[in-house]
């Protein structure tokens, strides 16, 4: 199994591909798309991130010690973001999530071109899945 760091790297190197802004929102609309659908019974205001413009939902288990999350959301951009997200934290342990320094954000651009509302939403986003990390780490 991959680490979050071997990960981030190679999020880094995919987005390192593309020269241009436009394109880089392509690659994050196809993860998006990519991501399967969250089951229905997820999409509870418990599990809407606040902070967010659109609608977002985060859902989080534990299994075998692991975090395996799942996200939907009903903007384009916002739901590739949460896919990067799950991509990068899914499977992982919790520990090693609240440890995460988050490197590949910046790395790949994402905090400089997205506009206010939408790095709000990373933000929170990212803070959700560290209190999903912490709870589930408390539960042991």
């Amino acid at each position: 199994m991959k680490t979050i760091q071997e990960i981030e790297s190679e999020v880094i190197n995919e987005f390192a591909v593309f020269d241009d802004w436009m394109d880089k929102y392509a690659y994050l609309i196809e993860i998006g798309n990519g991501i399967e659908g969250m089951d229905e019974k997820h999409k509870i205001d418990d599990n809407l991130i606040k902070g967010c413009q659109s609608r977002v939902w985060f859902y989080a288990e534990m299994k075998d010690g692991l975090l395996f999350f799942e996200a939907d959301s009903d903007a384009i951009i916002t739901k590739g973001i949460a896919g990067l997200l799950i991509r990068v934290f899914s499977g992982q342990k919790p520990q090693e999530i609240l440890d995460a320094d988050l490197k590949f954000i910046d790395a790949i651009g994402l905090t400089q071109h997205l506009s206010p509302t939408r790095s709000n939403g990373l933000l929170s986003m990212v803070k959700q899945i560290k209190m999903y990390a912490l709870a589930f780490s408390a539960k042991k």
